[in-house]
């Protein structure tokens, strides 16, 4: 039943989220345990989560500007990366193929390496949870790792397209008439407002997309990401991401319970899988190595790395082509299922505790930097500003263009999000890029004795106050004020360092009676 499904994922996603765990390795654990009791969840599970599947690479497509793939750290390192891992997974496998050991017994060359490219790809779909779940979807880190990966996926996605052997049928004639659908989403985006309709024409731009590849012959899964790509620019690409997270997040966990669905190993099978699990720090060691090649400093390297440790729900579905062609046995599938299970639940914590790692290892990883610098990580000027504002969402743009009409343009704003720095490039504004959740961006800020003011508007409390701290370290004398949700976080922000505190929600509702009070009171009783 799909109830139990739904219930055992939560029990289990719930569990582990008290341990400090995503929950998506409770999801991970609840399929296995659905297996275990015989459930299967009804017949509706497996549709739903490649629903799942679909909004993520939608979600994904509405972030994506193709120029950031071009990036030679990024189309460069998955390239190598997977030409490397494919080369020795491939050799080593073939060797256990010929001393004819276990179910590697009987495996032609074409077969072994089809095995090794299943293994050579990392996880989407955890490292978007993970990224997003801790604020850094949009860090320099962040969008590498998310670069690398859709590079991987597109591997992936034309594997399976050629694999089946077939050319698009009539109906990919559909595509010539292209410019005029386009046309036509963009308006209904337009229309659409800012509520149910918009998240339903998202669900339905995902799962149609794919339909109709799938009607032409080709096979589905890269329709989504190209739908999102196309429509990526409108103004309000980035709002229907955010509404569709809550349905994207709900059909994802039923696509992790389907993989625990796909059942138990045998022992031999398990021994296989746990050796694929043993060889996963070779996949991590190889990512950092080529990306502090490609002049990443070494905390980049290793974040984005750890993001990429694992192996990928991909892989499953390049498996399940190449079981469904004959190329590989059904076994594979069970063992490379539980590879990934396993290597997720360990990626979780490492990801979790990635900062800490970092600090421990820094002074051997630091070994690995070469002496150039990427763009993204060259020192920050503040070009004489007296006022910083970090953070440049809405709270910051307002917070910029009021203090720059009280104090003139002696202000400079800083955001970790290269596209929303471009955008207020355009719009006049002095913005540059920045990320406070790095430990050594204090370090970067090269602020002089003409900064006054420093303010943190918005973002996550934990990185306002390791922000604050180092500041406090560094700039005793500056004056810092930054925002807050709840009166605790407040409490832990004046406690850290900060000379003004501003409440979001008590504040903001306390100068808009003010405000109303005297705009239309006060105004009725003077002309009274």
């Amino acid at each position: 039943m799909l109830s139990l499904a739904i219930l055992v994922a939560f029990i289990l996603g719930f569990i582990a989220r008290r341990v400090g765990l995503p929950p998506l390795v409770g999801f991970l654990v609840g399929g296995f345990v659905l297996y275990g009791i015989g459930a299967d969840g009804g017949e509706q599970l497996p549709e739903l989560g490649r629903v799942g599947v679909y909004l993520l690479l939608f979600s994904i497509g509405l972030k994506l500007r193709p120029k950031s793939l071009l990036k030679p750290e990024i189309w460069g390192v998955a390239s190598i990366h997977m030409l490397v891992i494919v080369g020795l997974f491939g050799a080593a496998i073939y060797g256990l193929a010929a001393m004819q050991i276990s179910l590697f017994a009987g495996m032609s060359l074409g077969s072994a390496l089809l095995l090794a490219f299943a293994l050579s790809f990392s996880s989407t779909v955890f490292a978007v949870k993970v990224l997003a779940e801790t604020g850094q979807s949009q860090s320099f880190f962040g969008r590498t790792a998310i670069g690398i990966l859709i590079v991987q996926d597109v591997f992936a996605i034309v594997f399976m397209t050629i694999s089946t052997g077939k050319l698009p049928n009539a109906w990919a004639l559909l595509l010539l008439g292209f410019p005029i659908y386009r046309r036509l989403i963009l308006w209904l985006m337009t229309k659409a407002g800012h509520a149910e309709l918009l998240v339903l024409l998202g669900v339905l731009l995902a799962i149609a997309s794919a339909d109709v590849f799938t009607l032409m012959g080709l096979k589905p899964d890269i329709a989504p990401l190209l739908i999102g790509v196309v429509i990526g620019q409108h103004p309000k690409a980035k709002e229907m991401s955010k509404t569709l997270a809550g349905f994207q997040d709900l059909f994802l966990m039923l696509f992790f319970l389907t993989i625990g669905l796909n059942g138990f190993p045998s022992l031999e099978g398990l021994g296989i899988a746990l050796l694929f699990v043993a060889v996963t720090p070779l996949k991590l060691a190889l990512f950092f190595l080529l990306l502090s090649r490609f002049n990443m400093r070494s905390r980049t390297s290793l974040f984005t790395s750890l993001s990429l440790g694992n192996y990928s729900e991909f892989g499953l579905i390049v498996g399940a082509v190449g079981a469904s062609a004959g190329w590989l046995s059904g076994d594979w599938l069970v063992i490379i299922a539980i590879a990934l299970s396993t290597t997720l639940v360990l990626a979780a914590p490492l990801n979790t505790g990635a900062m800490a790692l970092y600090l421990r290892l820094q002074s051997f990883l630091d070994r690995f930097e070469t002496e150039r610098r990427l763009t993204e990580e060259l020192p920050i000027d503040p070009r004489g500003a007296h006022t910083v504002v970090i953070g440049m969402g809405r709270m910051g743009t307002h917070a910029y263009d009021t203090l720059k009409e009280l104090r003139g343009d002696q202000i400079i704003g800083l955001d970790h999000d290269v596209e929303v720095v471009r955008a207020h490039i355009d719009a006049g504004r002095n913005v540059v890029e920045g990320d406070p959740s790095d430990p050594e961006f204090l370090a970067r800020l090269d602020m002089d004795s003409r900064v006054e003011l420093i303010l943190l508007a918005g973002g996550k409390v934990e990185t306002s106050l390791a922000t604050i701290r180092g500041l406090r370290e560094r700039h005793p004398e500056r004056k810092i004020a930054a925002t807050a949700t709840w009166p605790e976080e407040a409490d832990a922000l004046r406690e850290a360092g900060a000379n003004l505190v501003f409440n979001i929600y008590a504040d903001t509702g306390a100068d808009f009676a003010r405000h109303a009070h005297e705009e239309l009171i006060g105004a009725d009783r003077t002309n009274s």
